[in-house]
C-alpha cells in the first residue's frame, strides 16, 4: 500500500506543471525567438537578475543567467525617465548593435563596433548627434556632455546598445543606455553583468532571431510583465 501511495505521489509530482517562464507572463517579448530579461525586486533596487532566453518548440527556455546591476538610484519608467537621474529605464527595447574596447568574443554574430581613441557617445541635448556613437566629437557636442568610450575600458570591454530613446530621441529623456560589463558598483542608468556573462551573451545573441531586452521589477507600476 505504501509503495502504491509513493508511486502515486511521484506520478503527481511529475505531472504537475512547472513554473511559467517569465517571458510567457509578459505582455510583449518583441516578436523574436530570443529575449533578455533584467528584473529587480523593486524600483529602488540596484541589483537583480539578468536571464537570456530562447524560444524553442513554442516554449521559452532559459539559456543562462547572471547577477545584474542597475542605476545607483534604481529604476524608472522609461517613457517618463529624465536624463541625469542615475536611474535605469524600464521597458522593452531592441538591441541595435554591440561594441567594445576589446575584440568581439568568439561566435559573436552581432554587428560589433570596435572602440577607438576617437569614439564618443554624444549625450548633449543640443547636438544633432544626441544619443549616437560618433567617431570624432562634433562641434555641437560638448565633451563634458559626452562619454569618451575608450576611457571606460572595464565597463565597455564588451557592450550591447539598448535601444532606449534611440530611434526617435526625445531631448532630456536620456542617452547612452547599454548592457555592459560591471564596474565598481551600481551604474549611471545602464544594466551591467560580470564580464564572462557579457561574453556569453554576445556569443549567444543572434540578430536573425531578433533579441530584445525587457527591464523591469517583480511588481508594481514598473513590473516587467507589463512590457
Amino acid at each position: 500500500m505504501r509503495t502504491l501511495l509513493a508511486l502515486g505521489a511521484l506520478a503527481a509530482t511529475l505531472a504537475a506543471p512547472g513554473p511559467v517562464p517569465l517571458p510567457a507572463r509578459m505582455a510583449d517579448t518583441g516578436g523574436g525567438a530570443q529575449l533578455i530579461t533584467a528584473e529587480a525586486a523593486g524600483a529602488d533596487a540596484t541589483t537583480g537578475t539578468l536571464t537570456w532566453w530562447d524560444r524553442r518548440g513554442g516554449r521559452w527556455v532559459a539559456a543562462g543567467a547572471a547577477p545584474a546591476r542597475f542605476g545607483a538610484k534604481g529604476l524608472a519608467e522609461g517613457s517618463t525617465r529624465r536624463q541625469g537621474t542615475n536611474t535605469t529605464p524600464t521597458g522593452l527595447y531592441r538591441l541595435p548593435y554591440a561594441f567594445g574596447v576589446k575584440a568581439a568574443p568568439a561566435g559573436t554574430a552581432y554587428g560589433y563596433a570596435r572602440v577607438t581613441d576617437r569614439s564618443w557617445w554624444c549625450q548633449d541635448n543640443a547636438s544633432d548627434a544626441y544619443n549616437r556613437w560618433v567617431e570624432g566629437l562634433p562641434r555641437d557636442c560638448r565633451a563634458a556632455e559626452a562619454e569618451h568610450l575608450v576611457s571606460y575600458g572595464t565597463q565597455y570591454a564588451h557592450a550591447l546598445v539598448i535601444g532606449f530613446n534611440y530611434d526617435r530621441p526625445v531631448r532630456g529623456r536620456g542617452a547612452g543606455i547599454f548592457l555592459h560589463v560591471n564596474g565598481r558598483g551600481a551604474t549611471a542608468g545602464c544594466v551591467s553583468v560580470p564580464e564572462e556573462a557579457m561574453r556569453r551573451i554576445l556569443a549567444w545573441a543572434d540578430p536573425v532571431r531578433r533579441p530584445h531586452i525587457a527591464v523591469g521589477t517583480r511588481g508594481g507600476p514598473t513590473a516587467i510583465t507589463r512590457y
